[in-house]
């Protein structure tokens, strides 16, 4: 959960996340040494009086300002690469959800259980209980087991939504007529907070996200309460 004065990410809470994480870290230590050696060479400019002008065609100054930027560029690029063929690499999933987005709400239906969907609208500030978040909680939350492979096939009914938890690394566009695939692993048990990351009109901003993991055993139960009731 993102508080006020926040610098950085929140916290990951998947594999995937965590890996984005240290890409950040990583591509952000790139940009502090190119900024790092540019200001050196600029201070350099106008504090020290040139007197050597042979440096105007010199064949080895242009070679370094070539071939750096492009090693720089190789070492940012592997690492996102990676990363992202590790979010499009979807094998055997243990669950899928099939999530579609509405004027201005989601929909969950479960297809590895029978007649369990539901529907998840965000719950009134009127109604809130103790400890919740105002715009952020909903009536219904999306369930899952920890340590499960996750898989969440993305839609809408009506016009373009985006389905984003930034705990889990997870941003896919719901588009009405076409379905998305995206899939996470939830290394810790907890309550995670997204939003719609698309406007899609007048109430975009109110049709967040919830997703609760539990342990598999909780999680069983739940499905068991939620088909009989």
């Amino acid at each position: 959960m993102a508080h006020p004065l926040q610098l950085g990410f929140q916290d990951a809470a998947s594999p995937i996340m965590e890996e984005l994480l240290h890409f950040h870290d990583h591509a952000l230590m790139a940009v502090f040494l190119i900024s790092a050696l540019v200001l050196y060479i600029i201070s350099t400019l106008m504090t020290t009086k040139l007197s050597n002008t042979n440096t105007i065609d010199a064949q080895e100054i242009e070679m370094v300002w070539t071939i750096m930027p492009a090693i720089i560029l190789i070492v940012i690029a592997l690492p996102s690469l990676r990363i992202l063929y590790l979010m499009d690499e979807i094998n055997n999933p243990d669950i899928t959800v099939k999530t579609i987005g509405h004027q201005w709400y989601w929909s969950y239906e479960y297809s590895d259980f029978a007649d369990l969907s539901f529907d998840s609208y965000m719950t009134p500030t009127k109604d809130l209980l103790p400890g919740q978040f105002r715009l952020l909680e909903v009536d219904n939350r999306m369930t899952t087991p920890i340590g499960m492979a996750t898989r969440t096939l993305i839609t809408a009914e009506d016009v373009l939504h985006s389905w984003a938890v930034p705990t889990l690394g997870v941003k896919t566009d719901a588009i009405p007529g076409r379905l998305n695939q995206a899939s996470f692993l939830i290394s810790r048990p907890g309550v995670y907070y997204g939003q719609c990351s698309e406007i899609c009109g007048a109430n975009h901003s109110f049709m967040p996200i919830v997703i609760e993991s539990l342990p598999i055993k909780e999680f069983l139960n739940w499905t068991s309460a939620s088909v009989s009731s």
